[in-house]
């Protein structure tokens, strides 16, 4: 058993978790970073989900050095990749040219940029980061957690001991090990009032979770895989509210629920640089090559790439059969081991229907020429990492964000809840993936909102505090605090809220509760260029 000392812990290397450790660090304290996988950036990286962000985010709505992280990815691209000439002057460059995104990117190229932003501080001897370990236990005095022991990749363990420990895991699983309270799955309506909370509370509702990968096409090969063992459920699997087969291409429109068809052409001819990415006016999930494509080919030199890449994470491989989540009375670790194995599963058949049975709009079936792209995710298998994870453990929080908070249709286009504890902002919709309790999409037009400093604040614990999306939302408005630039926010709060009590001497919770101390945090946000308030912009 190895023993460390450290000031401020963050466990779970994601978005949250990076931001964190950058921010405290940054201020120059210790910090120990921890991560399962053998990739910071959870979202961005293990996970290869392109950045949903709000349509503003070019101009505002994240902090500054969410900012820099954005134009990192671009300067790699212009300063690595053979751009054509006229992309590469671009200040807004979209690599992927994607419309899930204004920037879409390969997973690689975020680890790279996050790794340089790690670099200083790793040098500086300020950051530890251990990769492949996970949280197996906590030593708890009272409402304070001491230590978290983690347990690396040959089995050995490590004990850290921390003034303040983050939890910035995807599923917040420093709650039940520290015995902090929290919230899982979904809320009965009488207990917020909110408009689309199930009648009665189900902590197994939980969105699914999805295994994405990458894929290029290369006309004229075969890169088929093996048929999946799974295939013959999941090409036959038919959900009660889905318009039919869940491997097809018509599936509800998230938005108004209705049937539409989605269209598969690999490697378009159009050019990249005519495409706009703006979610607020067009989901652009329709077209699913360019939906979330992280290369396109034609925005480079001809012939440096025979193909686009894009990313798959559609409709079609969203896995909500069962909770990736051990829930007291509910499900076992063996379950969600089974639930992983089932997800992953569905993708390795998505894939192989895609080569082998999908219509094609040629009137054939199958694209042979798709091609698994392990290198692009960094795994044997061809599968992220990791899952992504939209929803896990929240902790009860001092305050809770609600539905009424939030809702477009309940505050109008111009509607915002002011926080007089504000510590940064967001905005997306209240956008709800099938769940395992078998509910179909909970898509909500929302107002920007800001993010209150009550929601980091647990009830009881005094040292402990989320750095993701196990801040106090709900079942329903974790729907909008769930995406990255929201995620990075909260993390770097987190993280500048562990370092201000540790060089002050008070504790998160006094900063919470004397406006005085407040005012002088927010002080500190505001110089390190966390945006607090929206300016006039309207909801989508």
């Amino acid at each position: 058993m190895t023993e460390l000392d450290t000031e401020i812990l963050v466990v779970g290397g994601g978005v949250g978790g990076v931001a964190a450790a950058l921010a405290a660090a940054s201020a120059g304290h210790r910090v120990v970073l921890t991560e399962e996988t053998d990739w910071v950036g959870g979202q961005f990286t293990a996970q290869a989900v392109p950045p949903d962000e709000n349509p503003w985010i070019e101009q505002f709505g994240s902090t500054s050095s969410y900012r820099r992280f954005r134009e990192g990815v671009r300067d790699y691209y212009r300063r690595h990749y053979p751009l054509r000439a006229e992309a590469a002057v671009l200040a807004d460059l979209n690599p992927g040219a994607g419309r899930v995104s204004k920037l879409c990117h390969e997973p690689r190229v975020a680890l790279a940029v996050l790794e340089a932003m790690l670099a200083p501080h790793r040098s500086a001897g300020r950051l530890t980061v251990l990769l492949q370990h996970r949280a197996v236990a906590a030593d708890v005095s009272g409402d304070r957690v001491d230590a978290v022991t983690l347990e690396g990749p040959d089995g050995t363990r490590t004990t850290i001991s921390a003034t303040y420990v983050l939890d910035a895991t995807e599923n917040g699983d420093l709650l039940p090990l520290t015995g902090t309270e929290f919230a899982v799955g979904a809320e009965a309506q009488a207990e917020y009032g909110e408009a689309h909370a199930p009648e009665q509370a189900n902590p197994a509702n939980l969105q699914g979770i999805t295994y994405c990968f990458a894929l290029s096409h290369h006309a004229g090969q075969d890169h088929t895989i093996d048929r999946p063992r799974m295939y013959g459920f999941w090409r036959d699997y038919t959900p009660e509210f889905w318009p039919g087969p869940l491997l097809g291409f018509l599936a509800p429109d998230p938005r108004s629920l209705e049937p539409v068809p989605r269209t598969f052409d690999p490697n378009p001819t159009t050019d990249p640089l005519a495409i706009s990415a703006d979610q607020s006016a067009d989901a652009g999930d329709k077209e699913l090559w360019g939906f979330r494509r992280i290369l396109a080919r034609k925005l480079h030199q001809p012939g440096a790439f025979d193909s686009d890449i894009t990313l798959v994470n559609w409709p079609l491989n969203d896995y909500w059969l069962r909770p990736a989540l051990e829930i007291d009375g509910v499900t076992t670790a063996e379950d969600v081991a089974l639930a992983h194995d089932e997800a992953k599963q569905l993708s390795l058949s998505l894939l192989y229907w895609l080569q082998t049975d999908a219509p094609r709009l040629d009137g054939g079936t199958g694209f042979p020429g798709l091609r698994l792209r392990h290198d692009v995710v960094g795994t044997n298998d061809g599968l992220a990492k990791s899952a992504y994870v939209r929803e896990g453990r929240r902790i009860k929080a001092l305050t809770t964000i609600v539905e009424q908070d939030v809702s477009l249709d309940i505050l109008g286009p111009t509607g915002r809840k002011r926080r007089d504890d504000a510590v940064g902002v967001g905005s997306y919709r209240l956008d709800l993936h099938p769940s395992t309790a078998g509910d179909n999409y909970v898509d909500v037009p929302s107002v920007p909102f800001e993010l209150p400093l009550g929601a980091l604040l647990p009830r009881r614990m005094r040292n402990l505090l989320p750095a993701g999306k196990n801040i106090g939302t709900t079942h329903i408005t974790n729907g909008c605090h769930r995406l990255h630039p929201v995620e990075w926010n909260i993390g770097e709060v987190a993280g500048q809220l562990a370092g201000f009590a540790l060089r002050t001497g008070t504790e998160p919770h006094h900063v919470g509760e004397d406006p005085a101390v407040f005012e002088e945090f927010a002080r500190v946000l505001d110089r390190s260029g966390v945006e607090r308030r929206w300016p006039d912009v309207r909801g989508y």
